[in-house]
């Protein structure tokens, strides 16, 4: 058995449209597998990721404290972090 990646859509009927034929002569049974590209919806809905416009203030106050020379030395950084 060999594989041959190709993209298609299902439509309302069950029905796989392939975007592009084979190229090649061929008339037999398939297995075919099945990958759904994830809704946008869901990913914007990600409890875990922080939103753009908060992350956009962070790195605005963060370049603003940069160019007023208020940073610390990086040995600083990792004081009170429990590395294992």
């Amino acid at each position: 058995m060999r594989a041959v990646e190709v993209s298609g859509t299902v439509d309302r009927e069950g029905h796989l449209l392939l975007d592009q034929p084979f190229g090649e002569d061929i008339s037999s049974r398939v297995r075919v597998i099945v990958l759904f590209s994830e809704p946008v919806q869901e990913l914007e809905d990600d409890p875990d990721d922080t939103p753009i416009e908060e992350v956009k203030a962070s790195l605005k106050r963060a370049f603003q404290q940069a160019k007023a020379g208020k940073t610390r030395p990086i040995s600083e950084m990792w004081e009170g972090i429990d590395a294992e």
